[in-house]
């Protein structure tokens, strides 16, 4: 559960947490009654503050720092994931079906040495796209297309002052030979019915569109990517000579869209790209977008393609030539194309002016024009345009049938519905291969290598049993590099059964110490009978936010990955430690949707039991309240995770009449083991979990 605070300091904020967990170090009797085992000598404090994920709280204002640059072989794999986390947090991992784009292109005015048109398309049935399309009076063959998002002037794209001008740059690039479109930011201009708050949910928090990754960011993303279609639908329009430019927002959605398709030849962000700001606005920000990267490494993924960063004395970008422009030529350099990378700063305040706009109609002229003089080139004189020459619905009817705010997302949701379906019905090789990467990039949780985990001996714990059954030692787990800590409990036997399976048992209560009395259940019986057995103790979560911190989880995984990754971590460990043995793995209560969800992620386990408590997996509220992992549902939950694990044997319980585990059932019929899969509605007693684990 993540809970806002008004503190600004995270430390103190840690420290409340660390002094109520260290109240349970001095009942250690009591601890004894309640688990079985006294866990006198852990040290809870240390181990918390010894996790930077408490402490490493992320965030659009955060100070980033540039890593150590990657070999060309490294940074090809890592933009693949990349362009994958930018898709899928938009909601477009796969990508969703083109439907026509039933455009109208009207009332066009001759501007003497250009032309200016107006202009709707569909991008999604019943949402309109708005803008105005300038072109060359006399196009000589195909000529390179350029796209103008803006940003968040007052007036959009009609916005036309000393600091920027949309409607001056289209008009300019017109008259020098491109075809250029300027369309609206949703909200802006003639978008009309939906807000540019349009599914703002997860500025504050969790929401059920985060679910179904449908934000903001995702639908402009998506709006340029149909309006590249638009481009290159135009009869005079060069398809492989594409370009993107636009300032602050739209500084943002230029080097987003640049990221992600590869139809944008050349590009020009202006005031955006920085260390030390990521973006304020709902539209440059979507859950999961940013987790494990910033703006920097987001702009590398132009390379080796031309780009022109603007920057600005007056805003964030002010140390972009001391700082990000070095970075980004680092992996320009993994191409060999450090010409096609090149920066300018403007002594403005945070702008698109006209010095700016020269800076990109230089560089994107020697580009797509042969221009090899790089002299100035400079702005003409594009007349005066009215108001009224650019709205497209003045004076006009709007189109039949437009969504408001809640059938858009309503429709975007039923979308992504179909889409798990249709990929489904296509058969089990086809849904993998279809929503595994989206999976992937939801729970953003890897299994590492279990040779390579820090692990950590905790203070003497004393023995489990009063007799002489077995030893416990605790322990603590650390990827490299990362600094998370999982604790664990180690179990050994006295007397070890030949050939038996080791069981991994992640216990539902996150308190430090305290287990929950049917994990020592298990374990001592499990124990009794000669088997190792691993009991983890998951990412307790509680962390304090400030509450000025928006955006939490473009930023920061939710509790409910962090666990996740945990028993990723300590099934790792345990497979490493007993390379010759099968693992199980047990859910109790609340930590069975986990389990669930981290099977997804893992080699296969032998057996395992999950208790799914009651969950409702046809509830978004369910998922909201007690498993809030942004994208979750969008990539097919726990149908696509079981559909990733293979068919191998696994006990549910605890269904009720809330959770359908008809999905399930589907994958094991359709892998040829549909016996493997048992499914009780009622909870199965810990005697006969056991039973069913010693089979």
């Amino acid at each position: 559960m993540i809970k806002p605070t008004a503190v600004k300091n995270t430390n103190s904020s840690l420290t409340s947490i660390l002094n109520d967990l260290n109240l349970l170090v001095v009942l250690p009797l009591l601890l004894s009654c309640l688990t079985g085992a006294a866990f006198a000598q852990e040290t809870p404090r240390s181990l918390a503050e010894m996790d930077r994920r408490f402490s490493e709280i992320r965030h659009l204002d955060l100070k980033y720092a540039p890593g150590k640059t990657p070999t060309r072989e490294e940074w090809t794999a890592r933009s693949v994931k990349l362009r994958e986390q930018i898709l899928a947090a938009s909601g477009l991992l796969p990508m969703p079906p083109k439907g026509p784009l039933n455009a109208q292109i009207f009332a066009r005015l001759d501007r003497g040495s250009y032309t200016i048109e107006k202009v709707y398309f569909e991008s999604l049935p019943g949402f309109h796209v708005t803008g105005n399309l300038y072109r060359p009076k006399e196009p000589k063959g195909k000529v390179p297309a350029v796209l103008c998002p803006h940003g968040h002037w007052n007036y959009g794209r009609l916005e036309n002052s000393h600091l920027n001008s949309t409607s001056g740059r289209a008009a300019n690039f017109a008259m020098q030979g491109y075809v250029a479109f300027t369309y609206d930011m949703v909200g802006y201009g003639d978008i009309g019915p939906i807000s540019h708050r349009f599914s703002y949910g997860h500025r504050e928090g969790n929401d059920r569109e985060s679910l179904w990754s449908v934000n903001l960011l995702g639908l402009q993303l998506w709006n340029s990517m149909r309006a590249i279609d638009l481009l290159q639908s135009l009869p005079e329009v060069d398809g492989e000579q594409i370009s993107v430019t636009g300032e602050s927002g739209g500084g943002t959605q230029t080097f987003l869209i640049t990221a992600v398709d590869d139809r944008i030849k050349a590009t020009g962000p202006v005031n955006m790209i920085s260390y030390v700001m990521q973006g304020g606005s709902l539209c440059e920000n979507a859950p999961n977008l940013r987790i494990d990267t910033e703006n920097v490494e987001i702009g590398a993924l132009a390379a080796p393609r031309p780009m022109i960063m603007v920057s600005a004395t007056g805003d964030w970008t002010v140390n972009t030539w001391l700082e990000e422009y070095p970075t980004i030529r680092s992996y320009y350099r993994l191409f060999n194309a450090d010409e096609r990378l090149t920066t300018i700063q403007i002594n403005a305040p945070h702008n698109y002016n006209k010095d700016s706009r020269e800076a990109v109609y230089t560089w994107f002229a020697k580009w797509f024009l042969g221009r090899q003089d790089l002299t100035t080139l400079n702005e003409r004189n594009w007349g005066v345009l009215t108001t009224t020459d650019q709205l497209v619905f003045y004076g006009r009817t709007r189109p039949t049938g437009e969504l408001d705010e809640a059938g858009l997302i309503r429709q975007m949701i039923e979308s992504h519905q179909r889409e798990l379906k249709q990929a489904f019905d296509a058969g089990l090789e086809k849904y993998r291969a279809v929503f595994g990467s989206t999976y992937r990039q939801s729970i953003l949780a890897t299994y590492p290598n279990g040779k390579e985990l820090k692990m950590t001996e905790m203070e003497t714990v004393q023995p489990v049993f009063k007799g002489t059954t077995g030893t416990t030692r605790g322990i603590a787990l650390s990827r490299p590099h990362v600094g998370d800590i999982v604790r664990a409990y180690q179990t050994t036997p006295t007397r070890a059964a030949n050939g038996s399976a080791v069981t991994l048992i992640i216990d539902p209560l996150p308190a430090a110490l305290r287990l929950d009395p049917e994990t020592v259940q298990m374990r001592d019986s499990l124990v009794k009978d000669g088997r190792n057995v691993v009991v983890v103790k998951v990412f307790p979560g509680e962390r304090q936010i400030p509450v000025d911190y928006k955006f939490f989880t473009t930023y920061n995984r939710t509790d409910a990955a962090l666990r996740v990754q945990d028993i990723l971590t300590a099934l790792a460990w345990t497979k490493s430690q007993f390379p010759e043995s099968p693992v199980d793995l047990v859910g109790n209560g609340e930590a069975g949707l986990w389990v669930l969800l981290a099977r997804g992620l893992a080699p296969e386990v032998d057996r395992a039991i999950v208790d799914v408590a009651g969950f409702s997996n046809g509830s978004d509220d369910d998922f909201v309240a007690r498993l809030p992992i942004p994208g979750l549902r969008r990539a097919g939950d726990f149908t696509t995770a079981v559909s990733l694990a293979g068919p191998t044997r696994l006990l549910i319980h605890q269904t009720g009449n809330r959770f359908s585990a008809s999905g399930l059932q589907q994958v094991y019929q359709a892998a040829g083991k549909p016996s493997n899969l048992t499914v009780e509605t009622g909870r199965v007693s810990v005697a006969d979990r056991l039973i069913w684990l010693k089979r």
